[in-house]
């Protein structure tokens, strides 16, 4: 019985990297129209390689292998740019006269300490940890519907405390 699990299991191998090899090329195309640098594109295919790896077991029907690998591209691309979109690259920036970039972070810094705790906790765990809602709001044992009201009210208290100074 062992012998003919092992069998079936480099099957499984065998047929899934034939996939990938013949799909390679169009899973990179699909990953690099949606983000903006080859190298992105190669990790959104990477992880979608490894995605695909973990749930060839579950595909039914394996005519619909081509847009079924396309799609995880796809999938991954878009997760890949929501995570990337967030980061600010400021050593491309001319710095402001006077330190004023400066200035501005350690503000916005403190303007999120000064948020309550719960509001504070949502905050930097969303922008500074680049969790998703449905991360904090299990990590924190809440609603997702909680933890956007929480950002949408920091948010707004942010844009208060920010135009005061």
């Amino acid at each position: 019985m062992e012998m003919i699990l092992s069998q079936t299991q480099d099957d499984a191998r065998e047929r899934f990297a034939a996939a990938v090899t013949a799909h390679r090329r169009a899973m990179y195309r699909a990953a690099r129209a949606l983000l903006s640098s080859d190298a992105d594109a190669e990790d959104a295919v990477s992880e979608a390689i490894l995605r695909a790896w973990q749930a060839f077991g579950r595909l039914r029907d394996e005519k619909a292998l081509k847009g079924w690998l396309i799609k995880i591209t796809v999938n991954c691309a878009h997760e890949h740019h929501r995570k990337t979109a967030r980061v600010s690259y400021t050593d491309d920036l001319e710095p402001l006269a006077g330190g004023a970039e400066d200035r501005h972070d350690f503000t916005l810094w403190d303007a999120v300490c000064a948020l309550p705790e719960d509001y504070r906790v949502a905050t930097v765990l969303f922008y500074y940890e680049d969790m998703t809602t449905a991360e904090i709001a299990k990590a924190l044992g809440i609603r997702e519907g909680t933890v956007r009201s929480r950002l949408s009210r920091a948010r707004n208290r942010l844009r208060t405390l920010l135009e005061e100074e």
